[in-house]
């Protein structure tokens, strides 16, 4: 029991972070209708800044994540003013193809500034640990799950209580009416990637906080927070933040008893989860967990 519990901790602490790249996806789709392939980008460039902040600037680590969550918010404000606005209209494939092109820039850009080497990030806790009963819990993973806890808490009042919360569920919910009652649509896609661009350098420096450190093939977890956001829901902000501790519990567990029950499939069975886990999902509930069905009339 000792081990299982402790695995699911593993998988909170690894969900939160999913969970928070997953509402960055979210909040792109609900107000674009637009799949943000460069997330992984935007999480890399987030956590180098912290990087840069924290060891570069010596700057405290829990000023620098506010940094490099506002400057990553700056990025993908600009991103959104000065390229995407002048796609307003087009086809949606062709803003997912600028996406991933942001993306092919992104990375050679933060490879070329802080190069390939592994870096360690400055941060109060390092590998501290606290017992708990039988279980040994990271501090680090204790913050990380109580910093999504409460940017989940704060990103559910902003769209509930502020005004430009609730022109940005406008919006989302019907743009021409929205429009028409004199909301800015231009001002709800800049505010949407600056929260999206914002939400991934958070996963970013808290993820490279760990003890693997920090190198660029951390966007690569964008990739497994793709399927949180495909599980939850295309458009559930709830169904994001549930994708993602489902899948990081999938995973942490895959992890932890792979020798007992895949020794057969080989190392790395838990990296392809949550891909399989998707598939399963969507072969029951097609629009995710919580997403809202596509009903048309003929």
């Amino acid at each position: 029991m000792t081990a299982f519990l402790q695995n699911c901790f593993a998988g909170l602490a690894l969900g939160s972070t999913y969970a928070l790249v997953a509402l960055g996806f979210v909040v792109i789709y609900k107000s674009t209708g637009v799949i943000n392939f460069a997330q992984g980008g935007l999480l890399a460039l987030g956590a180098y800044l912290g990087y840069t902040f924290s060891n570069n600037l010596a700057i405290a680590f829990a000023v620098a994540i506010v940094l490099a969550c506002v400057s990553a918010a700056v990025v993908g404000a600009a991103f959104e003013r000065i390229v995407l606005r002048r796609m307003v209209g087009q086809p949606p494939f062709a803003v997912i193809m600028i996406t991933i092109g942001l993306l092919f820039v992104l990375e050679p850009l933060i490879t070329s500034i802080w190069g390939f080497d592994n870096k360690q990030v400055d941060n109060p806790w390092n590998i501290q640990t606290v017992g708990v009963g039988g279980l040994v819990l990271g501090v680090r993973d204790l913050w990380t799950i109580g910093l999504t806890a409460a940017v989940v808490i704060g990103f559910f009042a902003f769209f509930r209580y502020t005004s430009l919360g609730l022109a940005m569920r406008a919006t989302a919910f019907d743009p021409e009416a929205a429009l028409a009652q004199g909301i800015s649509a231009r001002r709800v896609y800049a505010v949407s990637w600056a929260i999206a661009a914002a939400l991934a350098a958070l996963a970013g420096i808290t993820l490279a906080a760990g003890p693997g450190g920090l190198q660029p093939s951390i966007s690569f977890i964008a990739l497994a927070a793709f399927p949180a956001m495909i599980l939850g829901g295309l458009d559930s902000p709830g169904g994001a933040v549930a994708g993602g501790l489902i899948i990081g519990l999938a995973e942490a567990l895959t992890r932890g008893y792979q020798d007992q029950l895949f020794s057969w499939a080989g190392d790395n069975v838990s990296v392809i989860v949550p891909y399989l886990v998707m598939i399963v999902i969507l072969l029951i509930r097609p629009y995710g967990l919580a997403g809202t069905k596509d009903v048309r009339r003929i």
